[in-house]
């Protein structure tokens, strides 16, 4: 993040005259609360400095003389040759807005190393029962602490009719979906009252009517809603016992036993791509001088909340400066002292 850092990026913003804010949960936001301004901007400025845009082009690979292909949206086929060039096409996870990873196919074909392509940032299937899912689907569960191995996450939980997403699931992906296509049973444990302690909640419990049904006792002493109750009974059935003890012990761990990964298409980003190793350390690749990488082709994975397009930026600036470098090489330029 050196080559572009977050409070660049967001001073770059500003030049742009799209302001950005911090909000609640530390993460930057425009001010505009949407990016189309900022996007319409940028492209305005980079038409008045030359720059030309050329849309519904689809890039199909190399040619044998190692120039760039092209099909047009009407089937028509161009090759370009270009002293340097900057790829940056996405993952996979967002295909009807172009982003389907056809292009690792293309490296792959021509011998160049990718690793897989995988959903990150990705919700999970869960067996719900048909009562639960269709009560509950689209409910968020709310300040609950998610547990997975070692790793303990603070977060919320959206119930959909397959399964779960939200932050807190996003958080645990990479080692939710590992543990998943390494074939390992896979629980996520939720502690639904993370502020309290287990005594605490038991002795909460005890202060309660005896006379009172279950949910009735979680109602007064916990505040629990109906999804929360739900979630107990769906996920301890006829074991969930009434008594303190056990039923503290059983809100600070609330078994959900995930099934499977959510597509690849469904996924906020993507895992997997062109290995650091096959690059140089201006990401450029080995096996072809002069054509760079930037953003999701890499083979990185960040959290969702900014991280990811904060990195899709700077790998941007770093790839763009040095595709120019390389440019003036071949000139005979020499170096730039504008250009780090």
């Amino acid at each position: 993040m050196t080559a572009f850092s977050p409070s660049g990026l967001r001073d770059w913003c500003e030049a742009l005259g799209q302001p950005t804010f911090v909000g609640s949960s530390g993460r930057v936001f425009p001010t505009a609360m949407k990016a189309s301004p900022l996007l319409r901007t940028w492209m305005a400025g980079l038409t008045a400095r030359g720059v030309r845009f050329r849309f519904h082009q689809t890039w199909t690979g190399w040619d044998h003389d190692g120039r760039l292909t092209f099909e047009g949206a009407g089937g028509a086929c161009e090759a370009i040759s270009a002293a340097a060039v900057v790829l940056a096409l996405g993952g996979a996870s967002w295909p009807r807005l172009g982003s389907d990873g056809r292009w690792s196919q293309i490296f792959t074909a021509n011998g160049l190393a990718v690793t897989p392509l995988l959903p990150a940032n990705v919700g999970f299937d869960v067996a719900w029962s048909p009562v639960f899912k269709s009560r509950f689907a689209g409910q968020p569960l709310k300040a609950v602490t998610l547990c997975f191995g070692e790793t303990s996450v603070p977060g919320e939980i959206l119930i959909a009719h397959t399964g779960i997403q939200g932050g807190g699931v996003y958080a645990l992906s990479r080692n939710l979906r590992e543990s998943l296509m390494a074939g390992r049973p896979t629980v996520l444990m939720l502690d639904l009252r993370p502020g309290l302690k287990t005594r605490e909640i038991q002795d909460r419990l005890d202060r309660t009517r005896p006379g009172d049904s279950l949910a009735n006792r979680l109602r007064k002493a916990l505040r629990f809603g109906p999804l929360e109750i739900a979630l107990l009974r769906e996920a301890f059935g006829p074991t969930l016992q009434a008594s303190p003890k056990p039923l503290a012990d059983a809100i600070k761990a609330v078994p959900i036993r995930l099934s499977g990964v959510q597509s690849l298409e469904r996924a906020i980003s993507t895992a997997g791509g062109v290995p650091f190793d096959a690059l140089t350390s201006d990401f450029m690749l080995k096996a072809r001088p002069g054509t760079f990488l930037a953003g999701e082709m890499l083979d990185w994975e960040a959290p969702t909340g900014g991280y990811l397009l904060q990195a899709c930026f700077a790998t941007g600036k770093r790839a763009g400066e040095a595709a120019l470098r390389h440019i003036r090489r071949g000139q005979g330029r020499g170096h730039d002292p504008d250009i780090p």
